[in-house]
């Protein structure tokens, strides 16, 4: 099925599937398949927020406390490191 797009934009996807040395047609179904990859990934972790139970609100004291909780593991596998 032929699909009509803007010459600036062609000259785009012909450039970047060159530059891949892969067809038009392979490139934009590498492009799909990305798409629809990222879409089912972001819904797998929208399931997995809405299963986990209550929500905990983001306020400045949670922020902070997972900050803490970051930087203590980081400093951990740097001490597993040493």
């Amino acid at each position: 099925m032929p699909i009509t797009v803007q010459s600036e934009l062609e000259n785009r996807i012909r450039s970047r599937a060159d530059d891949e040395g892969v067809t038009v047609d392979h490139y934009l179904e590498r492009l799909l398949r990305e798409e629809c990859a990222a879409i089912a990934h972001t819904e797998t972790l929208l399931q997995e927020a809405a299963d986990s139970g209550d929500y905990i609100e983001l306020n400045e004291e949670e922020w902070d406390r997972m900050e803490r909780e970051a930087v203590g593991e980081v400093n951990a596998k740097l001490k597993r490191r040493a």
